[in-house]
């Protein structure tokens, strides 16, 4: 008995170091954010984009476009009856947060790439998109992703304003 409580002892020693030295967030964990552009200022918004989250596991629309230098407000709704999620990241970065939340489910979020909405309520997001190329979006709440809740923004150059 006394070697698996110096284990467990071990394991969560270990975990707990881990989390404290690598992120900022319930659950230890951070993101990358200027791979996928940076928190928005509310005065900077150049446009809003209103996303909806569905207990079918979609996000209406799951396809998105902004151009470079872009601040959005994203006004994100939950009209399900489940609490999901809207996080943007990469590929790699959101595979990785899935992975957590499927062993930590009660993992709670602060980072401002992030927004998690109560059943039947909405909220807002801001941000600034600095580079071009796909950032991808999903509902990381355990098996969301797996039964497709993801989406993805395309953000394009901004073509040079012409001079007359």
């Amino acid at each position: 008995m006394k070697i698996l409580n110096t284990l467990v002892i071990l394991a969560l020693a270990g975990f707990v170091a881990s989390a404290a030295a690598s992120g900022t967030h319930a659950g230890g964990h951070e993101h990358d954010g200027a791979g996928i552009g940076l928190p928005g200022q509310a005065a900077r918004v150049s446009r809003t984009i209103a996303v909806d989250m569905t207990d079918s596991m979609r996000f209406i629309p799951a396809k998105l476009a902004v151009k470079q230098g872009e601040t959005i407000r994203f006004v994100i709704r939950n009209s399900g009856q489940l609490k999901h999620e809207f996080v943007m990241g990469t590929v790699k970065d959101l595979k990785a947060h899935y992975e957590l939340m499927k062993k930590f489910p009660a993992m709670e979020h602060a980072d401002d790439n992030m927004l998690t909405v109560a059943p039947g309520q909405s909220g807002e997001l801001i941000w600034q998109f600095t580079k071009t190329g796909a950032i991808n979006f999903a509902c990381l709440q355990s098996g969301h992703y797996d039964a497709g809740m993801k989406g993805v923004i395309e953000v394009t150059q901004r073509h040079p304003a012409k001079n007359p």
